[in-house]
Parts: C-alpha cells; structure tokens; sequence
C-alpha cells in the first residue's frame, strides 16, 4: 500500500510540474507562434514551407513539447486571419504577443534564431522577411545585427 501511493505521488508531481511548464511557457508558444506568422507573412502570403518548419521546430522544442499541437495551429490560425483581416492589425497583434517574452534573454534570442529560420525556409530569406525579423528583434529589445540583419 505504502509503495502504491509513493509511485502515484511521484506520478501526480511529475504530471504537475508538466501542466505548470506548459503555463509558464505559453507565452514563448504564442510569441514563437505569432514571429512565425510575421516574417512568412511580410512577402505576402504564409507559404507551407515555413508553416511545416514552424510545426517541426515546436514538436522539437523542449521548452514546448507539452503544448498540443491543435493548440499551436489555434494560435497560428489566429495571428493568420488577423493578417487576413488586416495587414496593420496582424502585425500590431502579433508584436504586442511577442512582446510578453521581453526582458527573457534567452527566449527572446531563440525566437529570433527560429523566426530566421522560417524566413529562409522557402530558400529565399528575402529583404521583406530580414526587415521584419529585424523589427521582432527591436521589438525584444535586441540588436538586429547580432542575428546578422
């Protein structure tokens, strides 16, 4: 009896600290999220290759590998039809999102590694996208050139 309740204790920790990393991080998400939906929408339209490499970087990451996917693509979808709706207002919502994770180093330098990558994820990081990631990277309170922009 006494070794039951040790092995569900550690269980329910386990599964604990899992839902209050998922809450700590979503801001990150959401930010990783709305810097893809900028940078693939600044030539104009979200191409599927940078959606695929957006998808493949948060199934990767350990800093949101509890996120549900379904979740993510709610959040992508969102920021979308806000590009849909109005250029202007996609673009002020979404940096206000990313502004949350301002003032976390190193969430912020990763966003702006990732939001590169998307950019070039169609094999052409044109001036459009390095302009608007070096705006996120403003936005963050970085240095566009340490990212080479």
């Amino acid at each position: 009896m006494l070794n039951w309740l040790k092995e569900n204790a550690a269980q329910a920790r386990s599964k604990l600290t899992a839902e209050a990393s998922k809450f700590k991080n979503r801001a990150f998400m959401e930010a990783v999220v709305n810097g893809c939906a900028l940078v693939a929408a600044a030539d104009g339209s979200i191409d599927s290759s940078e959606k695929q490499k957006m998808a493949g970087f948060i199934e990767r990451a350990d800093e949101l590998k509890h996120f549900d996917m379904r979740q993510i693509i709610d959040v992508f979808q969102k920021a979308a039809a806000d590009f849909e709706f109005d250029h202007g207002i996609g673009k002020a919502s979404a940096l206000k999102t990313i502004s949350k994770i301002k003032g976390n180093d190193e969430q912020a330098r990763l966003l702006v590694r990732v939001v590169c990558a998307i950019g070039a994820a169609d094999g052409d990081f044109d001036p459009q996208e390095k302009a608007m990631v070096a705006e996120i990277a403003r936005e963050l309170g970085l240095n566009p050139a340490d990212f080479d922009l």
